[in-house]
């Protein structure tokens, strides 16, 4: 059950309000942005409980309690946030315009968009200067059709713990869930590695957030799909893909977005990848698909995210008209 009776109409001006101004420059240069604050504490944690002295129980248990209290400060500041909103004449707008801050419509389009333009006006350079800004791979490393996959790749992740995750976990449960959820995927990146730093200390993080990231992959996978014919592309052969390759993908979660992303654009996705010290031999996604990727097919997969983002804003008002 929904804990607010307008969630979903509130969620819907989110979605609009995000997608019309997203993250302005000019407010963040002056204040920091609410992920840094969560950075912040989670460095905190990393710096008493992850030290290389320590054991790797104690660094395994810091992570858990790391998780905990983080989850459990993110619900107590949403519903903090929302208690003060709905004491105010104002207060939906509040309500608002902190869950557009958590929602990454805009600022997505925007990233993704700049590797394409990046190849177009200034070549491959150009191309992996825009694609280290959002990947971890080397850039170096990368060809035109490698720093396109990437983007394409990256596009169809962030899609599912950028935008419908936050989505989803805002309708389940408010603000209080939107920031908690945010605040365990900020752990995930910055601890949640397989690495000899963080393979304890992260442990936690980075399960925990497979498992809150479950429903919104699964959802991200079907909204792209069903986005095919915006590109000529088949949503049948997007969810074969879906169901034949998802599963080869290390992530439980990336892999449906992403299989979903190959199979509509005709092309293959992940397999080895490199990144800063290390090699990722991971299968394709679509292995008989193309693998000359371009930056027309970035501009495709563009297409394919608009119509992902229509698809879902259409469910949050179907849903909103339904609990009238």
């Amino acid at each position: 059950m929904l804990i607010y009776e307008n969630t979903l109409w509130l969620l819907l001006a989110a979605l609009l309000l995000d997608a019309v101004v997203g993250d302005p420059a000019w407010a963040w240069e002056r204040l920091p942005h609410p992920v840094v604050w969560i950075g912040k504490v989670i460095s905190v944690f990393d710096r008493h409980f992850n030290k290389t002295n320590q054991s790797p129980v104690f660094r395994k248990l810091g992570g858990v309690l790391t998780l905990v209290a983080l989850v459990a400060g993110g619900m107590f500041f949403g519903a903090l946030v929302q208690a003060v909103a709905d004491s105010l004449p104002l207060g939906d707008l509040i309500t608002v315009i902190v869950a557009a801050i958590f929602i990454a419509q805009n600022s997505l389009y925007r990233h993704v968009a700049a590797v394409r333009d990046g190849l177009q006006n200034d070549g491959l350079e150009g191309g992996r200067k825009a694609v280290s800004m959002i990947v971890g791979r080397d850039p170096k490393q990368l060809d035109e059709a490698g720093v396109s996959r990437a983007a394409i790749e990256s596009c169809a992740e962030n899609f599912s713990d950028g935008v419908v995750a936050p989505v989803f976990w805002f309708a389940l449960l408010g603000l209080p869930g939107l920031i908690a959820y945010k605040a365990v995927n900020t752990a995930d990146s910055m601890i949640g590695h397989k690495n000899e730093v963080y393979v304890d200390f992260g442990w936690a993080a980075a399960r925990f957030d497979d498992l809150v990231n479950l429903p919104a992959s699964r959802l991200a996978g079907l909204f792209i799909a069903f986005s095919a014919p915006l590109v000529r592309g088949s949503v049948r052969e997007s969810l074969a893909c879906i169901r034949q390759d998802a599963k080869k993908h290390r992530s439980p979660n990336a892999g449906w977005p992403e299989a979903a992303m190959a199979g509509a654009l005709g092309i293959s996705l992940a397999g080895p990848r490199v990144y800063p010290g290390y090699t990722v031999n991971d299968r394709y996604l679509n292995s008989t698909g193309r693998r000359d990727a371009s930056a027309e097919d970035i501009s495709r997969a563009l297409r394919i995210l608009l119509g992902a983002y229509g698809w879902q804003a259409s469910l949050v008002i179907m849903l909103a008209l339904l609990s009238v």
